[in-house]
């Protein structure tokens, strides 16, 4: 009897040591998979989620292309962090990149960093960004999340309409009005973006905005504007009517056009090239954002900015944002090939670096 009390007191002994081993094995691979990937269950149902470090030319992502340095966005919430960076945000770039590389599109693509591009990029020092602004694009609610980021107000809510616009009141500085070391060093160091839409949807937007729902502040467009381009082209010179899309269309592709813009003045910034704008190829941007997914590029940019906990993108109304096709081929419907293929050609460089298709229309 003493000797079967001893083996059993023998296997339970065993049975809790292989427990407490079991325990530990188990606790080990749990602690091993915490802390090793943190994110690692995701991997496979995020393919389009590429993993960034400070130096993005040593991530791997096997089946894709390293990244070159210069694609490293700058700005605080890209410094010395771990983060994830859509893949679609990295394309736009490399297409950038290699259309700016591109010899036959040069005299389209490049341009100078001059006063009127400085002109263009407002600055946020406080949290180091610098935004390039494309008007008829947003750019209105950017500035006021700008503003707010300034200090100027303490919430969009609070921004009066007439002052988003009014540059002696609202709080923002332009690039230009900084030394050349201080322009230097923000762009080298400082968070940069803008905001591009089809080219030729934007144009149809800048015509209705300035001459058919001319706002009351800003009659230049209806009585100096619109009557100069109408003197130079219009064809039919009985009718009396205002300016028509075709009269602009006309205007925007003639190779001439740059003789009646001196004219205009800082006006015709509603439909200026991106690239005389923001100069893409010559200024490394962090992020460009497209107008057609702006829900999914306001939230990206703020968050890549580091600046996502303190402001939100204002709300954007269901389908603003949506490309337009039918529109954009009625404006274009009444209209000549000819007309159409020189608009074209002055906004190609639009086109090819931002990923925009040719209308279709163009290619029947």
């Amino acid at each position: 009897w003493l000797m079967s009390d001893n083996m059993h007191h023998q296997w339970l002994l065993l049975a809790a040591c292989f427990w407490v081993i079991f325990m530990f094995m188990v606790a080990s691979k749990f602690i091993t998979l915490t802390f090793k990937d943190p994110d690692g269950y995701g991997a496979k149902q995020e393919p389009l989620i590429l993993t960034a470090v400070t130096k993005v030319e040593n991530v791997h992502v096997p089946g894709e292309k390293h990244w070159p340095e210069e694609f490293q966005p700058t700005g605080k919430a890209f410094s010395g962090n771990v983060i994830h960076q859509p893949l679609v945000h990295m394309e736009r770039l490399e297409l950038l990149k290699n259309v700016c590389r591109d010899t036959a599109l040069r005299n389209l693509s490049h341009t100078t960093v001059s006063k009127f591009v400085l002109d263009r990029i407002f600055v946020c020092d406080k949290h180091k960004i610098l935004f390039c602004q494309t008007p008829k694009v947003g750019n209105t609610q950017w500035k006021k999340v700008l503003i707010v980021l300034n200090g100027a107000f303490s919430s969009i809510e609070e921004i009066p309409e007439n002052i988003v616009h009014d540059h002696e009141k609202n709080g923002l500085p332009r690039l230009s009005s900084f030394s050349d070391s201080e322009i230097k060093k923000r762009l080298n160091l400082y968070f940069k973006f803008f905001i591009v839409r089809d080219p030729f949807e934007r144009l149809i937007s800048a015509f209705k905005d300035k001459f058919v729902h001319n706002p009351r502040f800003e009659p230049w467009y209806r009585h100096e504007i619109a009557p100069g381009i109408i003197r130079k082209y219009r064809k039919n010179r009985t009718e009396t009517k205002g300016l028509q899309f075709e009269d602009f269309v006309r205007y925007l592709g003639d190779p001439n056009h740059r003789w009646l813009d001196v004219q205009f003045g800082d006006h015709i910034i509603h439909w200026v090239t991106y690239v005389e704008l923001c100069a893409p190829c010559e200024i490394t941007y962090s992020v460009i954002g497209h107008h057609e997914t702006l829900e999914d590029d306001a939230p990206y940019i703020l968050k890549a900015a580091g600046i996502d906990h303190l402001v939100s993108y204002p709300t954007i109304p269901p389908g603003i944002t949506v490309y337009n096709k039918t529109k954009v081929e009625r404006y274009f419907s009444g209209i000549s090939k000819r007309d159409i293929r020189r608009l074209y050609a002055r906004f190609e460089g639009d086109f090819k670096l931002f990923g925009y298709q040719e209308p279709d229309f163009l290619l029947n």
